[in-house]
């Protein structure tokens, strides 16, 4: 198919799919590639815990629906498969054999959501960015559905979800966002019974703010005491505020309107272009500072302050001390909360930061990108515990990965 037709047939596709429901995403898809000249295609949504990777039901019947028994309609796993390595990496891969099996990555900016598998009777380079091309305008199509979609949110659970963690993840941005200059992703577990945490990732033209915040207790009131800190830490950044203005207006609201409950956080800044990184510290571990390869020992280790919400009767709060710190291109921020180390296992044996540092290490050693080296830190934690944690764990991985010629600029 030449370049005009192609853009023809995306152009339809984009078109019709705006009116069509979820249920109809996967025979539109069919139907398109079908005239692209392949043979099938079928959408594979990853799940909530990016352990395994499940068909998107279709309407017609004969499309198998997620969880259905027997053979891929039950899903495929992340681990151990090529769609799923196709998933972790970010590139196309191919099977041949009695047909040409393609998994191409559907990837929303940053943000992972699964991989599409298209059959083609042939492949040549063509064909092949066309099919790319498709990917990245179904991905989009889907997310434009999920934020009210049922169909679609049913489709990446595996369990059903208490009230606090529907709470926390309706509050939550996607797990990763980024730009040519700085990534952010964020990974929560336990996802389906979160209690306390959560995490805020947003961009602006200059910086990445990034939070992390760890509410005492594990109930719906612990949700709550998340949710308005982000809800907080928004409207203040939004209006103009500083660090300062968001520890100060999120302990107020605390103070409030959830008297016995309080939290730890980090709030951070990162400046995007010359790679100054400005963060509070209410009571939280300490960020973690990775470069080249290892971890900086206590580089980023400042005295904490109090953590937001045990000022009841409203006495002026101490300012909070904005800490600073220089970042070389390449490195990554590791913000975590106490859930990560504090994971035991049967025995009673910590995770601990050490595990924790030499998890990242491996992961970073071995290039891994941020979404993919979180995703397999918390597979860690979670085998560490035999699969289930008693408390939330959080990890926020940022990056700053500067182009060349804007670190030039910078230093000039």
């Amino acid at each position: 198919m030449d370049g005009e037709e192609f853009s023809d047939l995306l152009s339809s596709l984009l078109d019709v799919s705006q009116r069509a429901t979820p249920g109809e995403l996967p025979d539109l898809v069919r139907d398109t590639t079908r005239k692209l000249g392949l043979l099938d295609a079928v959408i594979y949504l990853a799940d909530l815990q990016q352990m395994r990777l499940t068909p998107l039901a279709g309407v017609r019947a004969g499309v198998p629906a997620p969880g259905a028994v027997g053979g891929e309609a039950a899903g495929l796993a992340v681990d151990g498969t090529l769609a799923g390595w196709a998933y972790r990496t970010g590139a196309t891969e191919l099977a041949s054999g009695s047909e040409l099996v393609m998994w191409v990555p559907l990837v929303d900016g940053a943000e992972r959501i699964g991989v599409l598998r298209l059959i083609a009777p042939a492949m040549d380079a063509t064909t092949l960015e066309q099919c790319q091309s498709l990917a990245a305008l179904v991905a989009k199509v889907v997310m434009s559905k999920a934020g009210f979609s049922d169909m679609l949110l049913r489709s990446i659970r595996t369990q059903p979800m208490t009230l606090q963690a529907e709470m926390a993840w309706a509050f939550m941005p996607p797990r990763t966002i980024g730009t040519r200059s700085v990534t952010s992703s964020a990974v929560l577990e336990p996802a389906y019974e979160i209690g306390g945490d959560a995490f805020d990732h947003s961009l602006t033209a200059r910086s990445l703010h990034v939070t992390v915040v760890d509410a005492m207790g594990h109930d719906l009131a612990s949700g709550l005491c998340a949710a308005v800190a982000l809800a907080g830490c928004r409207s203040t950044r939004r209006s103009g505020g500083d660090l300062t203005d968001i520890t100060a207006t999120v302990d107020e609201a605390l103070n409030e309107w959830l008297p016995e409950r309080l939290l730890t956080a980090i709030f951070a800044d990162l400046d995007v272009e010359t790679g100054d990184l400005s963060w509070v510290n209410c009571g939280h571990p300490a960020p973690l500072l990775i470069r080249r390869h290892h971890v900086v020992a206590d580089a980023l280790r400042r005295d904490a302050q109090l953590p937001l919400g045990i000022n009841p009767h409203h006495a002026p709060r101490v300012p909070n001390v904005i800490h600073h710190a220089q970042l070389e291109p390449g490195d990554r921020i590791l913000i975590h909360t106490d859930g990560v180390t504090e994971a035991r296992s049967d025995t009673g044996e910590q995770f601990g930061e050490e595990r924790l540092i030499d998890t990242v290490v491996r992961a970073t050693a071995a290039g891994e990108a941020a979404p993919e080296a979180l995703r397999r830190l918390v597979r860690g934690i979670l085998d560490h515990h035999h699969g289930h944690l008693r408390d939330d764990a959080t990890i926020l991985l940022a990056e700053w990965h500067p182009r060349s010629e804007q670190t030039a600029d910078s230093a000039a």
